[in-house]
Formats: structure tokens, sequence, C-alpha cells
């Protein structure tokens, strides 16, 4: 008897019922089915050169470790160079540290700039960087900076970078959150300028935007030979989660993946071969549902609303 389907119905299960799904009981569970896919191969990523933002810290640190160990030049686009040297120095192999904060367009105009100004070719970027302000913050272009950081700066980063990412075998993955389930688009307000204000709820709404804006980002760069993917890490022991979500983290701590439990896919999407079919949400490599409730599913026409603005916003042609 074949095993497999047994697996996969056990594996939907888990994703479900949340808790199990998404802790680290899910990815413990899943690593030991049959429809787990293999590992990347040893020096999959030799020679290849890879740029992950937000590598200072948690699943970015993790991430860039983890491509670092499977033989890629990682490059780190991060605030702090400083910061950033501490993570350089545990790398096995090369980087390359850029300074960027990807809630100010101008400072991702910036950084792209240069990063082309050396001529490089890229075969990953993973966009990781985030942030739940307490309250309600503006970046300089005076959008709400959750939107700003999780969306505009990485789609405006994308595509500035397309000169250095297309060609070749170029995968870009968005790190996106469970949180987005408890939210639809936020189209009628995309800067959160009406209601009482909520960090969670703000992170929560941009990254539903990441997952919505993915089909039409994906069709949008596969013109240029890139593969599109969110990835949803799963419930991680982060900084950003302990510093921002104290209730939750005391309440779920025992339950909650470590960092390289939760960066585990998005290493495995830009590594394994043959290259991951992109436009997908996964994660624990096995792409999932965008939406478990019928209330958070936008209709065809929210989303194209949605890229209309952040394309207004980026002064980008939809």
């Amino acid at each position: 008897m074949d095993p497999r389907p047994v697996a996969a119905a056990l594996d939907t299960a888990l994703d479900r019922a949340v808790v199990p799904g998404f802790s680290k009981i899910g990815y413990a569970v899943r690593r030991r089915l049959p429809t787990w896919p293999a590992d990347p191969a040893v020096g999959a990523l030799a020679g290849r050169h890879v740029a992950v933002t937000g590598a200072t810290s948690g699943l970015g640190t993790a991430t860039a470790r983890q491509l670092s160990a499977l033989g890629a030049h990682v490059h780190l686009i991060v605030r702090n160079a400083d910061k950033a040297a501490g993570v350089a120095a545990d790398l096995t192999g090369p980087s390359t540290t850029w300074s960027c904060d990807l809630g100010d367009l101008d400072s991702v105009r910036a950084c792209a700039a240069e990063m082309l100004a050396a001529d490089l070719h890229l075969e990953g970027l993973v966009h990781n960087a985030g942030a739940m302000p307490p309250t309600r913050t503006e970046s300089p272009q005076g959008h709400e900076l959750s939107m700003s950081l999780h969306v505009l700066g990485p789609v405006l980063l994308t595509e500035l970078l397309l000169p250095a990412l297309e060609g070749g075998d170029a995968r870009v993955v968005f790190v996106t959150s469970g949180g987005m389930y408890t939210q639809k688009l936020p189209v009628d307000d995309p800067d959160y300028t009406r209601g009482e204000y909520s960090g969670s709820t703000a992170y929560a709404r941009s990254k539903r935007t990441q997952v919505e804006l993915l089909p039409v980002l994906s069709d949008r760069w596969a013109a240029h030979g890139i593969e599109t993917y969110v990835m949803h890490p799963g419930w991680a022991a982060t900084p950003g989660v302990s510093d921002s979500l104290p209730t939750f983290d005391k309440v779920m701590g025992p339950l909650l993946r470590d960092v390289d439990a939760g960066a585990d896919t998005t290493t495995w999407l830009l590594a394994a071969q043959p290259r991951p079919t992109g436009g997908g949400l996964w994660m624990d490599r096995r792409e999932r549902p965008t939406s478990f409730l019928p209330r958070t599913k936008p209709t065809p026409d929210e989303r194209r609303r949605m890229w209309q603005w952040t394309a207004g916003a980026l002064d980008l042609t939809p």
C-alpha cells in the first residue's frame, strides 16, 4: 500500500488544525513523512549569489547561515551594517553587506543602484525584513510603515534589481506570517488611516497584501525568467515575536519552532532542483491555502485595485 496519500492527508490535517501545523510539532512530524521532499544537495548553491533582507536577526540570520552552508555568496541587505558584521563573521562562505532601510523608498532606490553598479548576477532574493510598530508610524514617503516595509519596499527593490535577476534560475521569496489568515485585503485603506490603530493588525494586513499580490507579481516577473513565492515559516521563536507579541510568546513559547526550522522552506525554495513552480504560498516545503476563512478571500477586482495602489505608490506601470 502506498503510504503517500495517508501522509498527505495527515499533513493537511495538521495545517487545518493550525496550532499543530504551525508549531514545531508540524515541522517535526512532516519531516518524517514519506511526502517530505529531499534536502538540497551538498553545495547546491555553490557559486551563486543570493540576497537576504533583514539578515541581522531571527529568520534572516538563519536563512543567511543556511544559504552560506550550501555554498552561496550571501548578500546581507540590512539597516545596521555593524550588526551585519557579526552575522557575516559566522558564515561559512563569502558575503557582502549592503545598507538599506526597506521602509524608505529612497533608501531602496539608492541600495539597488549600488548593487547594480557592482554588476551582480543574483540567483535569489529573500524579502525577510520586518517590523511591527506599536503605534502608527509613517515612512518618509508618507505610507504606513508596515505596508511600506513589507510590500512597497520589497516590490520596488525587486523591480529595480530585475537586470541582476533575469537570465538565469532566479527565485524571489517573500516571508509572510500566519497572522495574515485573520485579515482581508485592506484595499479601501491600505495606509491604515481610519479606525483605531493596531500594530498586529497592520502587520497582518501587510502580510495579506504580500500573499494576494503574488499572482500579479509572479506573472510580471516570470517574463524575466524569475519564479516568485510567498513562504510562511510557521510560528517561530524570534526576537520580533518576543518583543512585539510578548503574550503570544509566553503562552506559545514551548511550541514555537526554532529559527532554523522557520527558515527551512525559504532555503529549500532557493536551492531545490528542479526549481519549484512559483506563484504559491509555501510552508514546510508544500504549497498551502492562502485563505481559511471566506471573508478574507479577495475578489479579482479587489486584488486589481490593490495592485494599482501599489504600482501608483511606486511609480510603476501596472
